[in-house]
């Protein structure tokens, strides 16, 4: 019996969806650190070309209530599917629901019905203590065997032991990789460290890392020379930050070496780069 209800399901272009068997889906959330979730899944499907196929009813996951307001202008919460047919992948991305989670959650999995998924990916942001400068290695946990064997081919940390605390929620991206296993969906989460004071900016270090995973899982041969860009346009406003502000070297020299900052020293950092590296 499927626990989805088919209704909250709403397809808009089942041609493109019929077009591709046993597909991938790759699933991200607006609310990750350094905007990964979004900027991977938007980075992917923009080079492939998808097309938007589906999206998902909202009103029972996101009550007016607990809609978002932003300069006095309502936030609506969206949740899209776009398709690849060609390479295989679906891709889904969305603002986390604010209630029934299980429910909605098995909705994303209802896409399914339309051309069998044979592998999930979902896409997390952590947040890190280390520098910008750090390497982003990639996390990985499986929720079988089966992809546990495919990541041992991929240069990923999947020795993860990690633990809910008692009386929170996991991540929902724990949480879908859960519900597609006891739907024998195989699949991954994937987790992509970002510097603290980077996760309300930008963090293409590891969009890049991320993109590079599935660039090579599917063998998509894009050129990500414009990520490299990104990369460097940011480093350069980052001097600059530090250029104008000389004591944010020496907090940054300190992460570089794994030393603790104080409170006062975190908040400093943050407020900085956000202050001058956030949009106008």
């Amino acid at each position: 019996m499927r626990l989805a209800e088919k209704h909250l399901l709403e397809i808009n272009n089942e041609a493109a969806l019929r077009g591709v068997q046993e597909a991938a889906l790759i699933a991200g959330w607006n609310e990750d650190a350094g905007g990964l979730g979004l900027r991977v899944i938007d980075y992917l499907g923009g080079k492939l070309g998808a097309v938007e196929c589906a999206r998902i009813e909202l009103p029972e996951f996101f009550p007016l209530s607990g809609v978002a307001v932003e300069n006095d202008v309502i936030q609506f919460p969206e949740t899209r599917f776009s398709v690849s047919p060609e390479k295989g992948l679906i891709f889904f991305k969305g603002h986390s629901p604010r209630t029934e989670w299980y429910r909605f959650l098995n909705t994303v999995l209802e896409i399914g019905e339309y051309c069998r998924i044979k592998e999930l990916y979902t896409i997390g942001g952590m947040v890190s203590m280390s520098a910008h400068t750090a390497q982003r290695d990639l996390l990985a946990v499986a929720n079988s065997p089966e992809m546990k064997a495919v990541l041992a081919g991929y240069n990923l940390a999947s020795d993860v032991s990690y633990e809910t605390p008692p009386h929170q929620r996991p991540t929902l991206s724990s949480y879908l990789l859960w519900v597609a296993q006891r739907r024998n969906v195989p699949g991954i989460s994937l987790w992509a460290p970002t510097p603290f004071y980077l996760v309300s900016l930008e963090d293409p270090q590891a969009w890049k890392r991320m993109v590079e995973f599935f660039n090579d899982r599917f063998a998509l041969g894009l050129d990500l020379a414009d990520l490299d860009e990104a990369i460097i346009r940011q480093n350069e406003n980052i001097a600059r930050v530090i250029s104008a502000v000389p004591e944010i070297d020496h907090y940054i020299w300190k992460l570089e070496r794994n030393l603790a900052l104080t409170e006062e020293e975190n908040q400093k950092l943050v407020k900085e780069m956000e202050e001058r590296l956030g949009n106008p």
